[in-house]
């Protein structure tokens, strides 16, 4: 049974059986008094319970005891930002990134901490808005002027965890060009680079695929292009158009990827490229971005409208007990 399983179950009830009454009583009134009493031990079994097939007539069974659910799993760290409207993010929880090298992506966007990228709405929600930048602008990227302004949040510093359940209600934006992330990288990466660390990524999405996101793990031999995907397409609409639960399940046998507890990827160390290692056993830090453009998803054109905004409801993590 999954952590999410666990955590929600419910004892059913069970509905008790009926039975038609015995006929024991109307076949005894015709016998003769003699043979009434040779019958009487037999009947004094019956109704003792003597009787192998079953519960005494007109008896309701013991019903069945319904199966005892597992405990529940722990709620180990959360971030439901709540705070007034116009508040920046929770700096004990949080870090940022910040800048516009491109993040090993080409990506386009400065990475700011201002509040016009990155704060909470009153209304129980953080609030990541990538913007464009006017020709005014003193920040510069990797290719020259930055053209757009967003956020990246992380938890390295501070929260870590090795397996568990990982998940995120966010609402994404829309159009070419934008890249938002919920996703985890191993908490070594100083010390052993990328992809050495390990990445996890819970929940990608490109523009110009409005109804699907992709789960994804990266690792030495199994990164970038060559990383262990699945994509997931919505039945219908735009993943922009509503909430949607993103979420991973992971143990030391396997990781699994949710959107809305359907689950759409498993992976273990068995799907990895011979040769290569798994190292998705230590702990990982979290990471929420939305990124502008970059080698996967391209460039915004004319068909994109800013601003845009990636919209996080909560983000929580559980363990085993």
């Amino acid at each position: 049974m999954s952590l999410r399983a666990r955590a929600g179950a419910r004892a059913g009830s069970v509905a008790r059986a009926r039975r038609r009454p015995g006929r024991v009583a109307s076949a005894l009134v015709a016998v003769p008094r003699i043979a009434l009493v040779a019958l009487l031990p037999l009947a004094a079994l019956i109704g003792c319970g003597g009787n192998a097939t079953g519960p005494a007539p007109g008896a309701t069974p013991d019903p069945t005891p319904a199966p005892t659910p597992g405990p529940a799993p722990i709620l180990m760290w959360q971030d439901e930002f709540d705070g007034p409207a116009g508040a920046t993010f929770d700096h004990g929880k949080w870090g940022a990134d910040t800048g516009g090298g491109g993040f090993g992506n080409r990506e386009l966007e400065f990475y700011t901490t201002d509040t016009a990228n990155v704060v909470l709405d009153g209304q129980g929600h953080l609030v990541i808005t990538a913007r464009e930048e006017p020709q005014t602008t003193t920040n510069s990227c990797w290719y020259g002027r930055c053209r757009y302004t967003s956020a990246r949040l992380k938890t390295q510093g501070g929260f870590t965890q090795a397996y568990g359940r990982f998940e995120a209600r966010i609402q994404i934006p829309r159009g070419q060009g934008v890249w938002p992330a919920f996703w985890l990288l191993g908490s070594n990466l100083d010390a052993v680079g990328w992809p050495q660390s390990g990445e996890i990524d819970v929940m990608e999405n490109i523009g110009r695929e409005p109804g699907v996101v992709h789960g994804t793990v990266h690792g030495p031999g199994y990164s970038g292009a060559n990383g262990i995907g699945r994509a997931y397409t919505l039945p219908a609409g735009a993943f922009a158009d509503d909430f949607h639960v993103y979420a991973i399940e992971w143990t030391p046998g396997y990781i699994r990827w949710l959107v809305d507890e359907h689950e759409y990827h498993r992976v273990t160390p068995a799907n990895l490229p011979l040769g290569t290692r798994w190292v998705f056993d230590h702990p990982f830090f979290l990471l929420l971005n939305f990124a502008v453009g970059g080698d996967w998803p391209g460039a915004p054109d004319a068909s994109t409208s800013f601003p845009q905004r990636l919209v996080v409801d909560y983000v929580r993590v559980y363990q085993e007990p």
